[in-house]
Formats: structure tokens, sequence, C-alpha cells
């Protein structure tokens, strides 16, 4: 198989890469990748281009940016339009629901309360009336093991007095990228489609995920600031796509156990 992954400078997708057991050509937009193909998913003569050069048998589309209506809606509409039969995988977010005290399933239509749901929101619509046999893939905060994903470096900044706080009301299921990339991969090679929630089991406020990363890290989680912040209770039941997955999606108390 020939995979492309676009947004492959980010953290998701160079986990992808270094992941992948197969011929990956990676996209990338404003950082050079050795091997890779420069791709502005807003332009979608540009994309076709690419896809035809790349003839890809697959595609993970991870490329976002979370104020950009264009690169978020648009761009992921253009990968679809110009999949050329290629299989996609369509990583969205948790941020196309608002906030309630019950999990949401995955035949739960979104109902985003931001721009950055509302443009997931419009491009898995567009994306399943393209291409039906797509997968979209939400996932929630996304947490690594080297210090650069946000929720790491926020620690590292909060725990050395930079101004900043974490909140108690905000409620997330963080995944491990590595278990991200890996159950996006078994995806990609599965006869599964549509709709699957790939997040972590474990519901945590921000905070509580904060002190997990700092005990790891070795700073004090008593030390780190907290403020209420807006309820954001936000949970996505991951039961179903996990029982069809053979990649095991480890709760936040386990993948950032010491």
């Amino acid at each position: 198989m020939r995979l492309l992954v676009t947004g492959a400078a980010g953290l998701l997708g160079r986990e992808l890469l270094r992941s992948a057991a197969c011929d990956v050509v990676p996209a990338y937009f404003s950082q050079t990748l050795p091997g890779g193909v420069h791709l502005d998913v807003r332009d979608r003569a540009g994309v076709r281009d690419v896809i035809r050069a790349v003839k890809p048998d697959g595609i993970i589309h991870t490329a976002y940016l979370q104020d950009d209506w264009l690169t978020t809606a648009v761009g992921a509409v253009n990968v679809a339009l110009e999949s050329g039969g290629a299989r996609l995988v369509f990583v969205s977010t948790d941020a196309v629901f608002g906030p309630r005290e019950t999990p949401y399933a995955e035949h739960e239509p979104p109902c985003p309360i931001t721009p950055y749901g509302a443009a997931k929101a419009a491009a898995e619509t567009a994306i399943q009336a393209i291409t039906p046999d797509a997968v979209i893939a939400r996932t929630s905060l996304i947490v690594g093991s080297d210090g650069t994903s946000e929720e790491e470096q926020r620690v590292r900044r909060l725990a050395a007095g930079e101004p900043g706080a974490f909140y108690t009301e905000n409620i997330r299921c963080p995944v491990h990228v590595g278990d991200l990339a890996a159950a996006l991969l078994e995806l990609l090679g599965s006869d599964l489609d549509g709709v699957t929630h790939v997040a972590g089991p474990q519901a945590v406020s921000r905070l509580e995920l904060g002190r997990l990363i700092a005990i790891r890290d070795g700073y004090d989680p008593q030390a780190l600031p907290s403020v209420p912040g807006t309820p954001s209770d936000v949970r996505l039941d991951c039961r179903r796509t996990q029982a069809r997955l053979k990649t095991y999606l480890r709760p936040a108390s386990e993948f950032l156990s010491r």
C-alpha cells in the first residue's frame, strides 16, 4: 500500500510516518519533510495534482488549522473530492459536540458550539456525501511521550511559573498519539466506514490530565495552577469502535503511568 499523510509535520502526522509499515508519502504545508510533497489543501487544483502524482492507495487526512475554515473544512472537502478512489480516513474531533453530562455515541449528529467544531462537522457531512466508504475518526486531546504535544508543553510552562492555568471543569477523553496512530492505520486497512470514535476510555479534566503529565515528568502536580473555567464536559463513547479494533486505546492513567 502507498499511503499519503496530510499534515505530516504535526504530532499525529509524525507518529503515522514513524509507525506505518508501508510506503508513506508525507504531505506538508510550512515545514519541509524529507521525501515529502508540498500541499496546500485549500487549493483544490493543487490537491488534485499531488494526489495524481503520488497515486496513493490510502489517505489519512490530519491537516487542519483551528482558526481557519478554509483549511479545516474546505481543505478536507478538497481531499475527498480529489481522492481518486483512494481509501480515506479523515481525522475529526470531539469538538463537533457541545457539552453535556453523558457520552456521545457514533450515530449522534454533530452539535458544535465553536467555529472549529463547526468546520470539522461540515467536513464530516461533506465527506460522507462525497465518499461514503470513508472513515470519519473522531478523537479527543492527543498526548505524546516526548514533550511536544500541547498538553505536555502547557505543563512545562506552568510548572516553570509562566501565566496560565488548567481548567477543572473541562472534561475530555485524552488518547496517546501512538495508540491513535495505530488505530487509524488499522481502520485504514479495515472494511469499516462511516463515523468511528477513537479516543481514550477515561474521562478526565484538563487539570487531572496536567497532573498526570506532571507526575510522569517529575514536576509537582499540586503546583499547577487551576481555575474552574467554563463547564465543558465532552466525552466520546468509543466502546463500539474499540470492540472492532485490535489496537488497545489506553486510558490516560495507564499511558501516563511512570
